[in-house]
């Protein structure tokens, strides 16, 4: 039995998870954490209330696994108290670069794991290999990503991931229409990693992104949608699963789908 603890717990993302959570046998619910609504009985969990303090819910439930899904801002708070207490950390919540990422796993305590992934969804996993595998054959490439209009970063941290695998897989960085064609700022979109990124926020969207290559007298997209929170679920539940039995800092869904 792996115990669970839910940092974020009434947001749209963390309350899948509790559910999500609830539902398997193998897993079982120890504390749902959300500081806006604590006192509050959660839903989906009966006889359990939201937590406000993750340091003092941390010491009295010692969960084995700490999943979170809350906000850039207090995010490396969370997932440092977590870790120095030797609790696993699976995290959906985007945001934070690779050295603060870095920094914070090694900050763990008894061999205890950081796991980040950008996006939960297999589907979404498998969008970015196969950008990736394109990458090596069609260069001439732009990320299109489309999320709700309470998303609150920009890029998205699939975007950012899809064009850094680009960017390892491509051989060169192809010359193309850059900032110097703008009649208004940003139309180009961000260049990340030599490849552009445009950011869509919109009020009914949930996560989407298209990878567009462009060759000779040809074109190759590649779609993703997710069209309800429920498609990251797999993921978090397989993430929950194997992260115990790992150390040190994983970045990737990918990385655990492959062992």
């Amino acid at each position: 039995m792996i115990t669970v603890l839910v940092s974020g717990a009434a947001g749209r993302m963390g309350s899948e998870v509790v559910r999500a959570v609830s539902a398997e046998d193998d897993l079982r619910l120890v504390a749902a954490v959300d500081p806006a609504h604590a006192g509050e009985q959660v839903q989906d969990a009966p006889g359990l209330s939201y937590a406000g303090d993750l340091a003092k819910t941390l010491e009295a439930t010692h969960p084995d696994v700490m999943v979170d899904f809350t906000h850039p801002s207090v995010v490396a708070g969370n997932i440092e108290t977590a870790l120095t207490r030797g609790v696993h950390c699976v995290v959906g919540t985007t945001g934070l670069p690779m050295p603060t990422l870095e920094d914070l796993a090694a900050r763990a305590r008894d061999g205890a794991c950081l796991f980040v992934a950008p996006n939960f969804a297999i589907g979404a996993v498998l969008m970015m290999r196969f950008a990736a595998e394109a990458a090596r054959f069609m260069p001439h490439v732009e990320i299109v990503e489309l999320h709700h209009d309470r998303k609150a970063d920009a890029p998205s941290g699939t975007a950012l991931r899809t064009a850094g695998l680009i960017a390892a897989a491509r051989d060169h960085v192809p010359e193309g229409p850059g900032r110097e064609t703008e009649i208004a700022d940003g139309a180009r979109g961000a260049l990340v990693d030599g490849v552009t990124i445009h950011s869509v926020r919109l009020p009914g969207l949930v996560a989407h992104q298209e990878v567009l290559f462009g060759g000779q007298g040809q074109t190759l997209s590649l779609r993703h949608d997710s069209i309800d929170r429920t498609s990251f679920m797999p993921g978090v539940i397989l993430a929950v699963r194997k992260v115990t039995g790992r150390s040190g800092l994983i970045v990737g869904l990918e990385r655990l789908m492959e062992e």
